[in-house]
């Protein structure tokens, strides 16, 4: 009987319950995963641990979320670190950074594992061996898709550029070069169409099933550009009535929802408390807020996303924002304003009343000698408008009107004031326990938007945002806002409702945008800073791993 080494190690392997157990995965053999359905769950179970990722932040997923989310327009980073994230963040990108390593290594060992299952169990035999099929099929789709688009330059730039080796076997001795963007595209899809003729069950949240395929099926066709078969598919999943949208009161609680508590979630990779967090300081969530004591709490929502939530007064979506507040010695918040300079430099100043005007104090350097400081005096004053009613401004020191944002005073980390980020924290109230949402309902209306917005049907596409909008609370568009085209009103939309969420840096890219980090953030530190980056830039896409190029020397490196 011959022995197949389905991984080279013993794996953490998450049984049906997706708890984790270890199971020795090099004792399961090539008759046993044939006959056995109990053989052929645990190695599934493993390919969902390898991409979910483990308790300390390693794995799949964890790496491929700062390499989507990082690189973004909805975050600022507060400081330097020795962590390769940082490349990332600021696309200085390195060669050898252990993160994008382990974005490669456990995609592969993920698709692997896929190939074996896909190899040797027996379609037909009965619907739960259909079922971890086309599971298996779902898994390697959905990471030949994310690594092409870490790897790979977006799909409208050409399917003849390099992609990723697309390997659809086990032999050891098959190691292929990069195929094209193209080629990679054609095998996900070939593995989703196949997912969904083979799945029938549509009950799991943190399994595949036949509505996740034909959700990610939209989401892989909308990437293409294909977008008539994008609202095809989004439609399938729409109709299916499987499921729903949360209310609007409980968009904000969204994160602390277990998966299978929360009927909006299509996909995720499931974390409990038990086997999946240790301490929480390496999660997701940890770098967005300290909670309760847990947390670095060093990135946090930008400005650029904070204005555009604000444009709409009683966003729901902005309860996963929570500002800290710096208190008085009474437990009390301290009234004051602040604005952003055209140096992209916060400024913050404690309000007072004195005769009859209400005034703050800053001090900056002086001009004239910025080894010194001077104080400057302003007063506040306002005129209607803006989402609430009323705008603040003040005349800076050259005179010139400058709008404020009047709220209270912050505490600051490097001067940059600290906007938690909530959405990746507080799973059943533990502080930086999560469930990465993979696919959710809101974004089906979101692919159906952006692509009856590229078919030119603007009614159509404000329909879905609408739907969006008002859930989140805040007003309908009646028409096309003035000066505005459709394609960058649904965008906008995307941006609000998938903030943090790890499709900001793709959306912005595989629409030809021009990525705009004219905000605070160490992004801009340095003598030579960048403000934005276009979408033929060469850092868009990360270096394959050093490592692998050396290891298979077929392998074409990015370009410098």
């Amino acid at each position: 009987m011959k022995k197949y080494f389905i991984y080279t190690a013993i794996i953490t392997a998450t049984v049906t319950s997706c708890n984790l157990d270890t199971q020795p995965m090099s004792e399961i053999v090539s008759d046993e995963l044939l006959s056995n359905p109990n053989s052929i769950t645990t190695v599934t179970n493993g390919n969902y641990a390898i991409l979910k990722g483990d308790a300390d932040g390693g794995g799949f997923y964890n790496n491929l979320y700062r390499a989507s989310e990082y690189g973004t327009d909805n975050v600022a980073l507060s400081g330097t670190t020795t962590d390769d994230f940082f490349y990332m963040y600021n696309y200085k990108l390195v060669k050898t950074g252990g993160r994008v390593a382990n974005i490669w290594s456990n995609g592969y060992k993920a698709i692997i594992g896929c190939n074996k299952v896909i190899e040797l169990a027996k379609e037909g035999k009965d619907s739960t061996t259909d079922q971890l099929i086309g599971e298996n099929y779902f898994l390697r789709a959905y990471s030949y898709f994310q690594l092409v688009n870490i790897f790979g330059r977006p799909y409208y730039q050409g399917r003849e550029n390099l992609g990723v080796p697309v390997k659809i076997n086990t032999d050891v001795n098959n190691l292929p070069p990069r195929s094209t963007v193209g080629q990679v595209y054609d095998q996900v899809i070939s593995d989703l169409l196949k997912a969904e003729t083979l799945m029938s069950d549509n009950t799991s949240h943190i399994r595949a099933t036949k509505i996740a395929a034909q959700a990610l099926l939209s989401r892989v066709y909308l990437y293409m550009g294909d977008n008539q078969k994008a609202i095809e598919y989004t439609n399938k999943v729409i109709s299916s009535g499987e499921r729903s949208l949360l209310p609007t009161n409980e968009l904000g609680d969204y994160s602390k929802k277990t998966p299978e508590a929360n009927n909006e979630t299509i996909f995720a990779f499931k974390y409990n408390k038990d086997g999946d967090y240790n301490h929480g300081w390496y999660t997701i969530g940890s770098m967005f807020a300290n909670i309760q004591d847990v947390g670095w709490g060093e990135m946090y929502a930008s400005q650029s996303y904070l204005d555009l939530i604000d444009q709409s007064g009683g966003d729901a979506r902005r309860k996963f924002i929570s500002p800290v507040y710096t208190l008085d010695n009474n437990g009390s918040k301290i009234p004051a304003v602040y604005y952003v300079d055209n140096n992209y430099k916060y400024w913050f100043g404690r309000l007072y009343e004195e005769g009859g005007k209400t005034k703050f104090k800053i001090t900056k350097p002086n001009p004239a000698d910025p080894k010194t400081n001077i104080t400057y005096t302003y007063e506040l004053l306002s005129e209607p408008g803006g989402p609430k009613g009323t705008l603040y401004y003040t005349y800076d020191e050259n005179n010139a009107k400058t709008y404020v944002t009047k709220d209270y005073d912050m505490d600051k980390r490097n001067g940059y004031p600290k906007f938690y980020i909530l959405k990746c924290s507080l799973q059943d109230g533990i502080p930086q326990l999560y469930s990465p949402v993979i696919l959710r309902l809101a974004e089906m209306y979101l692919n159906r938007a952006e692509a009856y917005a590229k078919q030119g049907n603007v009614a159509a596409a404000l329909a879905d945002i609408n739907i969006i909008r008002q859930r989140a609370g805040v007003a309908a568009y009646t028409s096309l806002p003035t000066g505005r085209n459709i394609l960058d009103v649904v965008l906008d939309e995307r941006r609000l409702e998938l903030a943090f969420e790890g499709h900001r840096k793709f959306d912005v890219f595989r629409n030809g945008k021009t990525l705009n980090r004219r905000y605070p953030g160490t992004h801009l530190n340095g003598a030579s800073p960048f403000y934005e980056v276009k979408p033929n830039d060469k850092r868009v896409v990360l270096y394959l791993p050093e490592s692998q190029i050396i290891a298979q020397p077929n392998l074409i490196q990015n370009p410098d």
